[in-house]
């Protein structure tokens, strides 16, 4: 299932993706930092949504009080209430 998200506090503007049977099946991150978000979508591509949820829940990006990982998590926290 695709799932898009609008990233809040963040460079980011949007997050595109694709969950299948509990598992990210790939990430698409529209604005922000285009080398590391191509690493974090990499990097969490066939790992449980929990998981990811875990690794990325509450990390910040300097003085803001979030960053595209945390956004991340968030996003696929509301998946999982949808």
């Amino acid at each position: 299932m695709i799932f898009e998200y609008t990233p809040k506090g963040v460079c980011s503007r949007k997050m595109i993706i694709d969950v299948e049977d509990g598992k990210v099946k790939s990430l698409e991150v529209i604005g922000g930092c285009n080398g590391n978000l191509k690493g974090i979508s990499s990097l969490v591509r066939g790992m449980e949504i929990d998981e990811v949820i875990e690794r990325l829940d509450g990390i910040r990006c300097g003085a803001k009080s979030s960053s595209c990982p945390a956004q991340l998590a968030e996003a696929l926290k509301q998946y999982k209430q949808s």
